[in-house]
């Protein structure tokens, strides 16, 4: 299963970004598709904060906007939500020890813990930090189809994936600017 996280829903939503088209379409294709995909509820959080931040866009997407579109994507059907069970503590606390995490990774650390108790095998950012983090494969499908810290062979395989992947479907979430 393929997790996203909050830079790439950001990039799919905001119309104004650089990266939107490519960004938009790989969203689709993840919620217009039939396999399985993620979105943890930490992710969704953040996105609701990040855009609707007046500091971070001007103008910001409206609130009612932002809710709207979280709930396009809670409507695709392939969709799983990631949250908290009896075992994300014990998780998370060897997460934080073995990378030796503290201040805001602490929140990235929490993403990859929701990752591996739901047994997401990858997870899709345009953050370089959640490649400190030893058995989540991550990739970047903005920026060359490139997947970090995997071996060629496994590399070749997600982007095959992928762009596989983006050429499905035609657009069904929402933008705003």
């Amino acid at each position: 299963m393929i997790a996203v996280d909050t830079s790439i829903l950001v990039h799919a939503h905001r119309s104004d970004s650089s990266l939107n088209e490519v960004a938009f379409r790989a969203v689709n294709a993840l919620a217009s598709g039939r396999e399985t995909w993620a979105i943890a509820w930490p992710c969704i959080h953040e996105f609701l904060a990040v855009v609707t931040n007046p500091r971070t866009f001007r103008p910001p997407t409206t609130l009612g906007a932002a809710l709207e579109q979280v709930e396009v994507w809670l409507a695709s059907p392939s969709l799983v939500l990631l949250e908290e069970t009896d075992e994300h503590w014990p998780v998370l606390a060897d997460i934080l020890r073995d990378a030796r995490v503290t201040g805001g990774l602490v929140h990235d650390a929490r993403i990859v813990a929701l990752c591996r108790q739901h047994g997401v095998r990858e997870l899709w950012t345009t953050d370089r930090d959640f490649t400190r983090f030893p058995g989540l494969a991550t990739f970047n499908p903005l920026a060359d189809d490139r997947v970090h810290e995997q071996p060629p062979a496994y590399a070749a395989a997600q982007r095959a994936r992928a762009a596989g992947r983006r050429r499905t479907a035609a657009p069904s979430i929402t933008r705003s600017s």
